[in-house]
């Protein structure tokens, strides 16, 4: 049976009562659910689609019910960046997604002073033919990015339709499905409540560009992490609190994602992540409270103390609820536990 995915096959749909009035693109995004609508509007420039038997290249012509629209998909463009040769731990794949353990030092995505040697270039290479094409080209979707020193777990979509849902899901940030996000993370200091959230909006610092600051309600994005305290260090003994923490294990609970959200909203409550050169450089002088063995762990991390542990999502095709862990890499558990022995 032939697919409205399948390049250079010819489908033929029928305005509805629902699609009646629309432009021709949404009429169209309706009909074809599994496309997005800025790939239709790109379709339709490029003379993929008819009306009644007529090309039309421009989307704003209004339809009526009736109306036949013929679409034809072209095949997905080589893809751009090319795929590199870069080991990945890969801990799911189907033809739909892929889900990437993802080590600390490797970038997400390429960027100005990270043109090849990344997440994305691994992948195009890893997938291969099972990248169906995001927008018109074989490349795969990051529907979220976690920071290049940051480990942990990251989902890519492998075709537009799971592009779509996953995006959906987490552009709804878990409020009314079942996406979950969450990370561990060393902090200087104890935060006051053992459970809390941060409600922050956060935008862009004016002072300097690479970093992200907390700003006035009403400017900026919403931004809410939840946190919680697991462990501190030194830990509490037979119930006294005689010696002031250095540190803490925190568990921290998205709700929204914006760019280094959990290390801005650390600092912005006093808590800083260990090794976080940005956001935590006035505590560097805390390190030399810290024993030796945990100051030597804290060299070897050389990046903020933050994993991403937990992630949750539904299947974009099986509806499935699917939910992945991963333990701390050997850097960061290292350094767990070279501040559990304080």
């Amino acid at each position: 049976m032939t697919s409205i995915l399948d390049p250079n096959a010819s489908v033929t749909l029928t305005v509805g009562p629902e699609q009646a009035g629309q432009r021709l693109d949404k009429a169209l995004a309706l009909l074809a659910g599994e496309i997005s609508r800025a790939r239709l509007q790109q379709v339709i420039k490029e003379g993929g689609v008819s009306l009644n038997g007529a090309v039309f290249s421009d989307g704003s012509r209004k339809v009526v019910e009736g109306d036949t629209i013929a679409l034809v998909m072209p095949a997905a463009k080589p893809a751009d960046p090319v795929g590199q040769d870069i080991p990945l731990n890969v801990v799911y794949e189907d033809e739909h997604l892929i889900v990437i353990d993802k080590p600390a030092g490797l970038v997400v995505h390429p960027a100005g002073g990270h043109e090849d040697g990344t997440l994305v270039n691994a992948l195009i290479a890893h997938c291969g033919e099972s990248l169906s094409g995001i927008g018109g080209v074989r490349r795969p979707g990051i529907v979220h990015r976690l920071d290049k020193d940051t480990s942990g777990l990251l989902v890519v979509a492998k075709n537009d339709r799971a592009h779509q849902k996953l995006a959906k899901q987490f552009a709804d940030h878990g409020r009314t499905g079942p996406l979950q996000r969450a990370y561990l993370a060393i902090a200087w200091g104890v935060p006051r409540l053992r459970e809390g959230t941060i409600d922050a909006p956060i935008e862009r610092s004016t002072r300097n560009r690479e970093k992200m600051t907390v700003v006035k309600e009403g400017r900026g994005r919403e931004a809410i992490t939840h946190i919680e305290l697991l462990e501190r260090y030194p830990p509490l003994l037979k119930g006294l609190d005689e010696t002031e923490p250095l540190a803490s294990l925190i568990e921290c609970r998205l709700e929204t994602g914006r760019t280094h959200q959990i290390r801005v909203h650390m600092s912005h409550i006093g808590h800083p992540l260990l090794g976080d050169q940005l956001y935590g450089s006035g505590f560097a002088t805390k390190a030399v409270r810290l024993p030796a063995d945990a100051q030597a762990a804290l060299a070897t991390l050389g990046r903020q103390a933050l994993h991403a542990a937990i992630l949750g999502f539904e299947h974009p095709a099986t509806a499935e609820e699917m939910l992945f862990e991963s333990e701390p890499p050997e850097d960061f558990a290292n350094l767990q536990a070279a501040l559990a022995r304080l």
